[in-house]
């Protein structure tokens, strides 16, 4: 595949980062120089000492029509490209529906050729949503974990709450001090008061405690 023909077409995916667009700006990208049926984008979070476990932060499919490729005696084939960065995965599975019509050894080349230009524009593209996530869901994440305080009856003081909270939305120790007007190693230090108290050692023992059973 020459890079030179997909310039146009990488700019067009790169102005919709960020935005609803950009799946299917995605999509048409890839199947404008190979066909197929459907593309899938996925950023999964994972805990490395429990490698089947993890949980799907975005999870976007777009069809070439309005055939399902999901369920049913319609076995799809599919190809995965997957980037991984700290505790996320980022995929891009294409697929093309009817496992007679797999994908041969040349296009998994190709595709394979223009991973490192498509996987970095989903990262970019999942960034570029965080802060709305962040703003979607911060009191259901704020209710579970004060359930689970009482669940477990256990006390934190209300800035061990809100440092605790911080990393579950994935802020560092910097970050954390910026928001909350305070030095880096105040907040290490409650960091480790409400370890203390939770029986944790680090962001995912406290991921683990949240969503484990009371």
């Amino acid at each position: 595949m020459n890079s030179h023909l997909l310039y146009p077409q990488i700019g067009k995916v790169i102005a919709s980062t960020g935005s609803r667009q950009f799946p299917r700006m995605l999509h048409d990208l890839i199947q404008a120089h190979l066909d197929i049926d459907a593309t899938q984008i996925r950023q999964l979070s994972a805990v490395p000492d429990e490698p089947d476990s993890t949980s799907a932060l975005i999870n976007e499919t777009v069809f070439s029509s309005a055939q399902c490729l999901e369920g049913g005696d319609n076995d799809p084939s599919h190809f995965h490209l997957i980037r991984r960065k700290g505790d996320s995965r980022y995929e891009i599975q294409v697929l093309r529906a009817g496992s007679t019509y797999g994908f041969s050894a040349h296009e998994r080349s190709r595709l394979d050729d223009i991973s490192p230009l498509l996987l970095p524009m989903l990262e970019k593209h999942i960034d570029a949503l965080q802060p709305s996530l962040e703003r979607a869901a911060p009191e259901s994440l704020q209710q579970r974990f004060i359930e689970r305080l009482a669940q477990s009856g256990l006390n934190l003081s209300e800035r061990e709450r809100q440092v605790c909270l911080g990393l579950l939305a994935g802020r560092t120790a910097p970050e954390q001090a910026e928001r909350l007007a305070l030095k880096v190693n105040t907040v290490e230090s409650y960091l480790r008061r409400a370890a203390i108290k939770l029986g944790i050692s680090g962001r995912h023992s406290l991921i683990r405690w949240m969503y484990g059973d009371s």
